[in-house]
């Protein structure tokens, strides 16, 4: 008798579009892959429009437009309005730099719904040792146009030893540019923050005065600045919900074609990452081993297999076990549970206050 074929995936929700990898700053905690693909081999206009249409079809309901620097596409504005267009909500992820008030008012026109600003600090001088780059005043002249254009606005911070002591007066900065939310994301080990962990990780003491300080500012603001607290699980010792399962909620579609779960995931080895290009986006998303290899339960070893928390972080994040110990299928070091807590232990505990130096900054794909 043959066997019955598993239950489709429910539909993806959420699309992260990287229209390039091309990038005006080089963040130290960047997540990008460190290999970028070439501006020579990013998706044409009317490729990505395709892709819009395809991941309405398959379900998809909002995208980030992302990179890189979206900026750098010139061809922005019919991006936009393709996803539009095949009923997705768009929201701009940008540095900022590049936005100007004409070039604003025609992705509005396109159908541009909303802007996530990246800021790495308060300080001027701090945010270009940070970014590699100097780019503070492109940013605040960026909120002001886009609260100009009454689009909602929310900041990205990206925390780690050099700001997380800056975190009240970054609370203070997005109201004074007029957020509506403001996401205190910990920096997440990939790409080049993997590479710049040593100048990057906080120390336990520094983290628990960032965390005080976000209760105090939700306490006092009480609803008028949504602020969001994404934990540093290397300190904390919880392991993160992968993506909310792996294939589960949201998939990636890189400059260049590629299709993954998330977009870390392009350093795994032997997930044979299919492109757009080859396949469609439905079969990519029910059928390809990228997408297979670690949704559901059936790939868990012990202890995950049996934890009772499996159905809530979902054994962690792959990327993370593979980048922590070779092993994808491995459970995430940064869980007490996993035998391979002491990778993680180890690096907090050689973590040391200061303003972190050192960095090795990204070159590949600046314009």
């Amino acid at each position: 008798m043959t066997p019955p074929s598993p239950p489709l995936p429910p539909p993806p929700w959420a699309l992260l579009a990287e229209l390039t990898h091309g990038c005006p700053l080089r963040c130290a905690y960047c997540s990008n892959p460190v290999e970028l693909a070439a501006r020579s081999d990013e998706l044409t206009t009317d490729e990505w429009a395709d892709v819009f249409r395809q991941a309405a079809a398959l379900g998809v309901v909002q995208t980030h437009l992302s990179g890189g620097e979206p900026l750098l596409r010139r061809d922005l504005d019919a991006l936009v309005a393709a996803a539009d267009g095949a009923g997705i909500h768009t929201q701009l992820v940008t540095s900022g730099v590049g936005l100007t008030r004409d070039r604003l008012r025609g992705l509005v026109t396109a159908g541009l719904r909303s802007v996530q600003l990246s800021v790495q600090h308060t300080d001027p001088a701090a945010a270009e040792r940070i970014a590699g780059a100097r780019a503070f005043t492109a940013k605040e002249r960026a909120a002001r146009l886009v609260r100009e254009a009454h689009l909602p606005l929310g900041l990205n911070v990206v925390l780690h030893r050099a700001s997380l002591d800056a975190l009240d007066g970054l609370v203070e900065l997005a109201l004074a540019w007029g957020a509506e939310r403001i996401e205190l994301a910990n920096t997440q080990f990939y790409g080049w923050a993997l590479r710049n962990r040593a100048a990057l990780l906080p120390d336990r003491a520094q983290v628990a005065r960032a965390r005080a300080a976000v209760a105090r500012w939700r306490e006092r603001l009480a609803g008028r600045l949504d602020l969001v607290w994404v934990a540093p699980d290397y300190v904390d010792g919880t392991a993160k919900p992968c993506m909310g399962g792996w294939g589960a909620l949201s998939l990636t579609v890189h400059p260049d074609g590629t299709v993954l779960p998330c977009p870390a995931a392009a350093a795994l080895p032997g997930l044979g990452a299919p492109n757009v290009r080859d396949h469609a986006l439905d079969r990519i998303w029910r059928e390809s081993p990228a997408f297979t290899a670690y949704r559901g339960e059936g790939w868990m070893r012990e202890p995950c297999r049996s934890c009772a928390l499996r159905t809530t972080d979902f054994g962690g994040c792959r990327c993370q076990a593979y980048a922590l110990t070779g092993d994808a299928a491995r459970t995430d070091p940064v869980c007490p549970k996993s035998p391979d807590h002491g990778l993680v232990t180890a690096l907090v505990d050689a973590a040391r206050p200061g303003t972190g130096a050192g960095y090795a900054y990204r070159t590949e794909g600046r314009r």
